[in-house]
C-alpha cells in the first residue's frame, strides 16, 4: 500500500513537471503583470513603428529647404517648425530617430556580443586566459569614456570620411567601450554560477563541458544579460547624442537627435526657439527612460528567484 502511494504521488509530481509552463512562459507571465514595463514597450514600439513609417507619410523631404520659412514656429503647414535652412524638424525628427535607434540596437548587438563571449570564456577557463582578458579590460576601463570618445571623434573629424561611414564608426567606438565593462559582469556571475550545488552536480554525474556550459551555466545568465541589453542601448544612444552634440559623432546631412540638439548651439535659439532642441531632447528622454524601465522589467521577468516570489 506504501508503495503504491509513495509511486502515485511521484507519477503526479512527473505530471505537473510536464504540465509546468516553459521558462519563457512563465517569464511572459510575470511580465504581464507589469502594466509599467508593459507601457514602456508598447512606448518603445510605437516609437519605432513612427519613426521607420513616418517620414513615408510626410510631405517634406529630408533635404527639402525653404528659405521663407526659416526658423519659423510651429504651424499647421510645419507641425514642430522649421531649422535654420527651413527644413522641416517632424521630418527630421523621425529620421533622426531612425539613426538613434539603429547606433544603439547595433551597439548593443556588437558590444553584448563581445562582452558575453570575453566574460564567458574568462569565468569559465579561469588561468592565463582570465588574466589576460581582465586585464585588458581594465586597462580600457581606466580611461574615462566621455573624454577618450571625444578624442576619438575629433581623430576622425580630421578624414574626409562620409556621413553614413561615421555612423558605423561611432557604433564601433561605442562597443570597444562598452564591451570591456560588459565582459567583467559576466565574469562575476559565470564565477558565481560556476561554485553552485547545480554546477557541481553536473560534474559529478559526468555530464561534457559543452552541456555543462550551454544548457546548465549560460542559460542562467540570461537576466544579467537582459538588463546589460538594455542598458547598452540606452547608453548607446546618450553617448551618441553628447557626440553628436558637440560635432564629433553623426554629422550632417545625416540627421541624429544629437545633432539636432547642436542646431540650437546660441542663448537666443534656447529662449526664443524651443522648437529647435526641445523635440529631440524629449525623444531621447522618453526612449532612454522607456528603455530603463523595460529592462528592468525583463529582468524581474527572467530572473527564477522573482518568479518563484510571484508564484507564492
Amino acid at each position: 500500500m506504501a508503495v503504491r502511494l509513495f509511486s502515485s504521488k511521484r507519477a503526479q509530481r512527473r505530471a505537473q513537471a510536464l504540465m509546468a509552463p516553459s521558462p519563457s512562459k512563465q517569464a511572459w507571465q510575470v511580465l504581464s503583470k507589469n502594466r509599467l514595463a508593459l507601457f514602456c514597450l508598447a512606448l518603445l514600439i510605437v516609437i519605432s513603428a513612427w519613426c521607420i513609417f513616418g517620414p513615408l507619410l510626410s510631405p517634406w523631404q529630408d533635404d527639402a529647404t525653404d528659405a521663407l520659412m526659416i526658423n519659423h514656429s510651429p504651424s499647421m503647414q510645419h507641425w514642430l517648425g522649421t531649422d535654420f535652412l527651413g527644413r522641416d524638424i517632424y521630418t527630421r525628427l523621425l529620421l533622426a530617430g531612425r539613426i538613434s535607434l539603429i547606433i544603439g540596437l547595433l551597439t548593443m548587438l556588437l558590444s553584448v556580443g563581445l562582452g558575453y563571449l570575453l566574460g564567458a570564456v574568462a569565468g569559465y577557463a579561469g588561468g592565463a586566459i582570465d588574466k589576460i582578458i581582465m586585464r585588458l579590460a581594465d586597462l580600457v576601463m581606466t580611461i574615462p569614456s566621455l573624454p577618450l570618445l571625444i578624442v576619438a571623434g575629433a581623430m576622425l573629424s580630421e578624414y574626409d570620411l562620409s556621413s553614413d561611414l561615421r555612423v558605423y564608426l561611432v557604433i564601433v567606438m561605442l562597443s570597444l567601450l562598452e564591451c570591456p565593462k560588459l565582459a567583467r559582469l559576466v565574469r562575476g556571475q559565470i564565477l558565481s554560477l560556476r561554485e553552485r550545488d547545480f554546477m557541481l552536480a553536473t560534474q559529478v554525474l559526468g555530464f561534457s563541458a559543452r552541456r555543462r556550459i550551454l544548457v546548465h551555466l549560460l542559460p542562467n545568465t540570461v537576466p544579467l544579460l537582459v538588463v546589460m541589453a538594455t542598458m547598452a542601448v540606452a547608453n548607446a544612444i546618450l553617448s551618441e547624442s553628447a557626440l553628436s552634440y558637440l560635432g564629433l559623432g553623426v554629422v550632417p546631412p545625416t540627421p541624429s537627435w544629437g545633432n539636432m540638439m547642436d542646431a540650437a548651439n546660441s542663448l537666443i535659439d534656447f529662449q526664443r526657439r524651443p522648437w529647435l532642441w526641445m523635440p529631440p531632447g524629449l525623444s531621447i528622454f522618453v526612449t532612454v527612460i522607456a528603455i530603463n524601465v523595460l529592462g528592468d522589467g525583463l529582468r524581474d521577468a527572467f530572473d527564477p528567484k522573482f518568479t518563484r516570489r510571484g508564484q507564492r
